[in-house]
């Protein structure tokens, strides 16, 4: 009885020490971005609780209490799930393109009643997850041979693949992106992805064809926005108007007159990053991206910090994944890329987004808590 009874102060120990190994300044702005989020959806609805800020606020409050309890998670268990996780995922791909719920076109969702899931937002993590396993378990001069990486690769492109059928092309270019960021820090030599870029720029041309009509017509309307102004270029032109009409300042909280009289479409998702720069003109754009910019910072000193390979592309991987969020979204709607359907991390109004960001950064926590832990080639821990 002794014995049991020192056992578990022993726990309760190893515990409370985790608990203050939490980085809890990455903490803190995570808060204040949910935050900021709730406030903009509260704004964007006509300064009502409803239709988008309650529902967020709500996930938002139950993705963080998960996204602290799955910090104090051993790291032996992510390494451990990583390819599980992985199949779950890309099983449920599968599953949307079996019977998944069809919206705007596309067909990306699965209803679960109380939830809507979209599964290739969980991929999104779950293939970070499996690649960071995949090159923990090779030595460098293993990476460089071309048949170690054909494995990784499909691990990438048959996702992607099912994704694009959605069709989903920002949410598919992203985990190009991802992947390839992961294969750079694992140790593929660079003259591969020289390879794969040319081979690629030779595709492309062949890859219109294959384009959705709307696709195309994004396209199109990125090079000449004001060919279409109240068609296809609608989009860009009011966001483009809404953003320099916020000025230095802003025109106030819901107050933005693009935002409020309804000019400016899809505020709620896509556009959200505008609304505020509307309400609190460029000092409250530059001061949400300041805020972003700190996150990524602890992110990328996690994986700088970390002992483990598994945990360095780990949270390289999430942390690269967070920034193609962020400038993907902020580079549409500022007209420097296509539109392409990207929400901003924290901030626009969506479930399986908001809880896979907050799932992805109790992941970095978690490598942050046990940053310290050696993992061998094998996969045995050493404290």
């Amino acid at each position: 009885m002794h014995s049991h009874a020192s056992l578990t102060s022993t726990d309760q120990m190893r515990l409370w020490d985790k608990v203050k190994m939490i980085h809890w300044g990455f903490v803190v702005l995570v808060g204040l971005l949910g935050l900021i989020g709730t406030g903009m959806l509260y704004s964007a609805g006509g300064s009502q609780w409803h239709p988008w800020a309650w529902p967020q606020f709500t996930r938002f409050l139950m993705g963080f209490v998960l996204m602290l309890a799955l910090a104090l998670v051993d790291i032996r268990f992510w390494m451990r799930i990583a390819y599980p996780f992985y199949i779950f995922a890309f099983v449920l791909l599968i599953v949307v393109e079996i019977m998944g719920h069809v919206g705007m076109g596309a067909q990306r969702w699965i209803h679960l009643g109380f939830f809507v899931l979209q599964p290739s937002e969980l991929m999104k993590i779950a293939l970070v997850m499996a690649l960071a396993r995949y090159f923990h378990g090779l030595e460098i001069e293993q990476i460089r041979k071309p048949l170690r990486l054909v494995l990784p690769s499909l691990l990438v492109l048959v996702p992607v693949g099912l994704i694009l059928l959605q069709p989903n092309l920002g949410t598919a270019g992203l985990l190009i992106l991802a992947s390839l960021a992961i294969f750079f820090v694992a140790g593929v030599q660079l003259w591969k992805f020289i390879a794969v870029f040319a081979l690629a720029a030779l595709v492309v041309p062949f890859g219109w064809r294959y384009l959705h009509d709307y696709q195309k017509a994004r396209l199109m309307t990125f090079l000449d926005p004001e060919a279409d102004p109240l068609g296809t270029g609608y989009n860009i032109l009011q966001s483009k108007i809404a953003l320099g009409s916020g000025g230095l300042w802003g025109k106030g909280f819901a107050m933005g007159t693009q935002s409020q009289l309804q000019f400016l479409p899809e505020k709620h998702t896509d556009f959200i990053f505008v609304v505020l720069a509307e309400e609190f003109g460029l000092t409250g754009a530059l001061m949400l991206l300041a805020l972003y910019f700190l996150v990524l910072c602890y992110g990328f000193m996690i994986a700088l910090t970390s002992r483990s390979q598994f945990a360095r592309l780990c949270a390289f991987g999430l942390t690269t994944t967070l920034f193609l969020y962020v400038f993907v979204n902020v580079a549409m709607v500022t007209g420097t890329i296509p539109v392409v359907g990207i929400p901003l991390p924290l901030i626009s109004y969506g479930g399986t987004a908001m809880i896979t960001l907050l799932l992805a950064c109790g992941l970095l926590l978690s490598l942050s808590v046990h940053r310290n832990i050696r993992i061998s080639r094998t996969g045995s821990l050493d404290l």
